[in-house]
């Protein structure tokens, strides 16, 4: 019973070291891909992390300075924790998708900006915009290689 126990906190302990990877990888390449985007667009990258920050604090996040821009980036990796975690409960209960990952990884980032864009940003505090035809395609494709495709190589092994 013991070695049971141990296995599993072995186990517990790797499915832990996998999720905090896969959640800076994909969080961190996510970060440079909105600053890169929006960057050619005129933000620097305070202003795309404030933009983060406005979910929560709206509009009086492009006055905090610094310190609403680490709050930005604190929500960002936090949002970046739980997509990963939920692919990880995903991977575990659904052993297939380890096999069809890159596919699955591509779809997942996906339906992950569809669902922030439409599902989730209209009820938080950011001001409503319009969304571009540059940005939308940038948002998928972007999230589908940076943020899906990361979490499925790395948590595929969970």
């Amino acid at each position: 019973m013991n070695n049971l126990i141990e296995i599993r906190e072995e186990q517990r302990g790797q499915w832990l070291r996998l999720l905090g990877w896969a959640t800076l990888v994909a969080g961190t390449l996510d970060a440079l891909d909105g600053v890169v985007f929006f960057g050619l667009h005129g933000l620097n990258p305070i202003q795309v992390l404030q933009y983060i920050a406005s979910g929560l604090l709206g509009a009086a996040a492009f006055s905090g300075g610094l310190a609403t821009a680490g709050l930005g980036a604190l929500i960002h990796y936090g949002i970046a924790f739980v997509v990963a975690a939920i692919y990880l409960l995903a991977v575990r209960s659904i052993p297939s998708l380890r096999s069809r990952w890159v596919v699955v990884g591509l779809l997942y980032g996906a339906a992950v900006y569809l669902v922030m864009t439409y599902g989730v940003l209209p009820y938080s505090a950011v001001a409503p915009s319009p969304v571009t035809t540059a940005a939308f395609a940038n948002g998928i494709l972007g999230h589908a290689l940076f943020v899906g495709l990361p979490i499925a190589q790395i948590l595929r092994k969970a």
